[in-house]
């Protein structure tokens, strides 16, 4: 399929002297087997630049006979033509017969070229979905948003000006040359080929001088935009702080490097236009000159001189376009080099060849002698052993950096473990397809990101085919249907960037909604009521408890009060399982899940009297009334 064509394991170079090997990779979008219509698109285009060089390279032929006709010079012109006025309007017809194919060619290729741009844009969008969660975590949104924006237009200009302009401007060279040579002579034809040759080894020099300057401007853009988007996603921590200034000095130094670099940019194109004027007008001005010498001489016509300063300032057209073309295949090049080193990035994580689904899913798991690291040199689980039988309920308790993330990670198959097996129902993760595993797995999370659009999207997220009754049941299952319907736009009310238009325990019951709606046999809990109050995390622990009946349920807990009705609790200490058992078991123990315990409650009953404190200060305020400067 054109699809594969440019794949991960074999990435497109966009080094110089690239061009050719691109458009190799190109070429499949651009003549694509499983779409015959494009194919014919293709050939009238081929066919309509044809004959729009033809058209070009005769139609000063007109502008010359009319001159000799206006001389009085006729006698080698065709009878038919010998009316000056005849000559002038054949001489426009023909201009504009050129214009005409020139844009049924471009307007027959359009789809072509835009077919092209959709499926490469698709290929690495759905690439970066198969990038490994470590490739993302050192990613910036932001910059990576851009490096696919001007990856895309760099294909674009590759597509359409080699195909469109790069071809046919070779086309009518071709043709002028053996035009020039058979009207003029072969001294006319070296000096054209001269100034042609100039022309493009000073364009080429000069352009490859430039790209370095785009490369540090496209550096710079993709920076500031980084930092801008971060800065916006953060907008409420950037307000809390204060700190809009430090924000915008941030941005603008990013931005004075892309002023200068632009700027550069600029003069060096100024250079660029005025060195190649200069090479063709000495050019011009060499065969303007023999054929001036040659009409004093008797031995041209004056129609000749207006024909060959007609075809030189022809063949400056598509002299202008080379430069052009090659400006903007380079620059292309450059813009689209970073996009294909997204695609020259290998999939972390890759399902084996003719990987199987997995099977029979009860959700029974399984962690063998589990070790895993991000860092050689930094273990974070050592040998973890334990099991979750299906429809049954553990927590993985312990301190921050003991593990327990990197557990549901694991599960997730976001990574692979380096030592021992994670097995569900018996099956290696490693040895069935990720996406069957992914959806037998449901998911709470700490920290519930939604997607900036309606309530209804994000909770059918969790099933797209779902109806809206079997969406509002979810709801009501999360205990958020009441909330939704006194919204005034209900389910379709927007959620904002990242769902900051709800509060924290809004957002956690649209998570449990969407889970519910996906209903898998397994189901993860990672820390998910450890942000929320006292209160919130009362409620939506109901929701979590009803949610989990009957399925395998891998519960991640800071606050140990959520888990003391799970049917076994594993105590995590340093990538090491320290202790497990029953919420009472494990406190008779009198172990590090004991002084966990103590030291909870502490905080709770300490939590309990602030709260108190207030309500009776508040409930004395209404009694007794304000005092002076009190607020009510």
């Amino acid at each position: 399929m054109p699809g594969e064509t440019v794949s991960p394991d074999k990435p497109v170079s966009a080094d110089e002297g690239s061009t050719f090997s691109t458009l190799i990779n190109l070429w499949p979008y651009i003549w694509p087997d499983d779409r015959p219509d494009l194919k014919k698109r293709v050939m009238w285009a081929v066919v309509a630049l044809v004959i729009a060089k033809i058209v070009t390279v005769f139609s000063p032929y007109f502008f010359a006979w009319s001159t000799d006709a206006l001389t009085g010079e006729t006698n080698n012109l065709p009878a038919f033509l010998i009316a000056p006025v005849m000559l002038v309007l054949a001489y426009n017809a023909t201009r504009v017969l050129a214009v005409g194919f020139n844009q049924l060619r471009d307007a027959l290729f359009a789809r072509v070229g835009q077919h092209a741009v959709r499926q490469l844009s698709n290929i690495t969008f759905r690439h970066l979905h198969r990038l490994s969660l470590r490739f993302h975590l050192a990613r910036r949104t932001g910059g990576l948003s851009r490096v696919i924006e001007r990856g895309v237009k760099g294909i674009e200009a590759i597509v359409r000006f080699t195909i469109l302009n790069g071809i046919p401007t070779v086309l009518e060279f071709a043709i002028m040359a053996v035009v020039i040579w058979w009207q003029f002579g072969l001294d006319y034809l070296l000096i054209v080929a001269g100034m042609i040759v100039a022309y493009v080894w000073f364009t080429i020099k000069a352009s490859n001088w430039r790209i370095a300057i785009r490369r540090q401007m496209n550096d710079s853009d993709t920076e500031a935009n980084s930092k801008a988007i971060d800065s916006l996603l953060n907008f409420e921590t950037v307000k809390y702080f204060g700190n809009e200034d430090m924000e915008a000095a941030r941005f603008d130094v990013s931005m004075e490097k892309y002023e200068t670099a632009a700027t550069k940019t600029w003069t060096s194109l100024a250079w660029l236009n005025f060195g190649q004027t200069v090479i063709l007008s000495i050019g011009m001005g060499a065969c303007m000159v023999l054929s001036a010498w040659a009409v004093m001489d008797g031995t041209q016509t004056i129609g000749d001189f207006v024909l060959i300063n007609a075809l030189l300032m022809q063949i400056s057209i598509p002299l202008n376009f080379i430069g052009f073309i090659y400006r903007e295949i380079r620059q292309g090049l450059a813009d689209i080099e970073s996009m294909f080193d997204l695609l020259g990035v290998p999939a972390e994580i890759k399902d084996k060849p003719d990987a199987p689904n997995l099977k029979a899913v009860e959700g029974r798991i399984v962690f063998d002698d589990v070790h895993f690291h991000y860092d050689a040199n930094r273990p974070i689980l050592k040998g973890i052993d334990f099991e979750v039988p299906a429809g049954k309920s553990v927590a993985i308790v312990g301190p921050s950096g003991a593990g327990k993330s990197t557990i549901s990670r694991l599960l997730f198959r976001f990574y692979d473990v380096t030592g021992g097996a994670v097995l569900i129902d018996g099956q290696d993760v490693r040895d069935v397809a990720q996406k069957s595993v992914r959806d037998a797995i449901g998911m709470v999370p700490q920290d519930t990101v939604l997607f900036n659009d309606t309530i209804a999207y994000n909770i059918r997220y969790g099933r797209p085919d779902a109806t809206d009754e079997e969406v509002r049941e979810a709801a009501r299952m999360a205990q958020i249907h009441d909330f939704i319907e006194r919204l005034p736009d209900g389910y379709q009310a927007e959620v904002g960037e990242r769902g900051l238009k709800l509060s924290g325990g809004e957002k956690q019951r649209v998570a449990i909604a969407r889970t519910i709606l996906k209903s898998p046999p397994i189901l993860i809990l990672d820390e998910a009521t450890s942000a929320l109050d006292t209160h919130t995390e009362r409620e939506i622990q109901a929701a979590l408890d009803q949610v989990s009946k009957n399925r395998t349920t891998l519960v991640i807990a800071h606050r140990l009060s959520t888990v003391v009705n799970v049917d076994q609790i594993i105590v995590l200490a340093a990538g090491e399982i320290a202790e497990r058992g029953t919420h009472t078991e494990l406190l008779a123990k009198d172990g590090l899940y004991t002084s966990m315990w103590a030291r909870q409650r502490e905080a709770d009953e300490a939590e309990a009297r602030l709260r108190a404190a207030k309500e009776a200060d508040e409930l004395g305020v209404i009694q007794r009334g304000p005092r002076a400067g009190e607020p009510v």
